[in-house]
């Protein structure tokens, strides 16, 4: 059993701020030049599709009922 749920924005935005730091320690490692202006839109573009899979995954979530666990069923009379 998961200690959390699983969230899809946290891991897009994650993975696109480990991405900008890739590109730019590549540009400190001398494997390619990274302008300076190149952050503004990978940080913004990794925030937007995060922001967008957490509002899709809320209405999911939203629209589907949940399923009790054995856990949450109560015994009979």
């Amino acid at each position: 059993m998961p200690r959390h749920e699983f969230q899809p924005g946290r891991l897009l935005a994650g993975l696109a701020f480990t991405a900008t730091g890739v590109v730019y320690a590549g540009d400190a490692g001398g494997l390619w030049e990274t302008p300076w202006f190149a952050i503004v839109p990978m940080v913004v573009g990794g925030l937007f599709l995060a922001g967008a899979a957490a509002v899709v995954t809320r209405a999911i979530r939203h629209r589907t009922p949940r399923q009790n666990s054995p856990d949450d069923i109560s015994p009979g009379p």
